[in-house]
């Protein structure tokens, strides 16, 4: 069967390994660390910057404009990181021009909605799978219910929590393009899924990761709540001692790969 006359465009999965755009072929490597982290919580990074920690070492570029991937120096070591912007589409990219850059392993850091109201805000929550329900993961995978965080990083994650004694749970979440179109029908299909969170990004995170052989795993944090028959916004981004604190378990866990 041809794999390109498939039902529907989303399933026309081409394993050719390379693109039209060919990341390594037009981004210049630099002398990145191998170890990134990649932060949704833009005052972290702002932070970082202003109190002198970090610096610019590459600046990637879209019409929304730059996007910096900053260096820092953690307990004598290179660490890198950046925001990714928000949605898969977006995020996979710039994961794809920092992985041409150089770096290697990779823990992203975020929050996310939960499905499950007993997911305190700020509660941590490993993802070791996403349900692909966006678009960006089936340019990179074969057509699957799911795609799985690598391994190895989600047990570096748990080490650093647990060395912290940080109370976390690792589960499934919900990738999904359209929060504005998050049924109740459809967060009760994910719920009886498994499904603990909700967010826009895992997913295809994980199927860039296992398309160009890196390392990646993630850590989110309980943020809105999207189980009730009304949405509950429970106050979520202004959890700044929680952002900051994930920041540095981050970077402490994807030093450790």
């Amino acid at each position: 069967m041809n794999h390109l006359n498939q039902p529907y465009p989303i399933l026309e999965f081409d394993p050719a390994p390379e693109a039209i755009i060919e990341p390594s072929r037009i981004i210049k490597p630099i002398d990145a660390p191998e170890h990134c982290v990649i932060c949704f919580f833009r005052e972290v990074t702002e932070r970082l910057v202003a109190d002198g920690q970090a610096r610019v070492i590459a600046i990637e570029r879209s019409e929304m404009g730059e996007h910096p991937l900053y260096e820092l120096t953690v307990a004598d070591r290179r660490l890198a990181f950046f925001h990714p912007g928000v949605g898969a589409p977006l995020a996979a990219a710039l994961l794809e021009e920092v992985i041409a850059r150089g770096c290697r392993k990779f823990i992203a850091c975020g929050g996310a909605g939960v499905l499950n109201r007993e997911i305190a805000v700020g509660h941590v929550v490993v993802p070791s799978s996403a349900v692909r329900d966006e678009g960006t993961s089936y340019h990179y995978l074969p057509p699957s219910r799911e795609v799985t965080a690598t391994p190895q990083a989600v047990a570096a994650i748990e080490r650093a929590l647990q060395t912290h004694h940080v109370p976390y749970v690792v589960g499934k979440t919900w990738t999904t393009d359209a929060f504005f179109r998050e049924t109740p029908a459809k967060v009760a299909a994910r719920k009886a899924e498994g499904c603990l969170t909700v967010e826009m990004e895992a997913a295809a995170f994980f199927a860039v990761a296992q398309f160009r052989g890196i390392l990646f795993g993630q850590i989110l944090y309980g943020g809105d709540d999207v189980s009730g028959a009304v949405w509950d916004d429970r106050g979520w981004t202004k959890r700044q001692t929680v952002r900051e604190k994930l920041f540095w378990l981050a970077a402490e866990a994807c030093l450790s790969l």
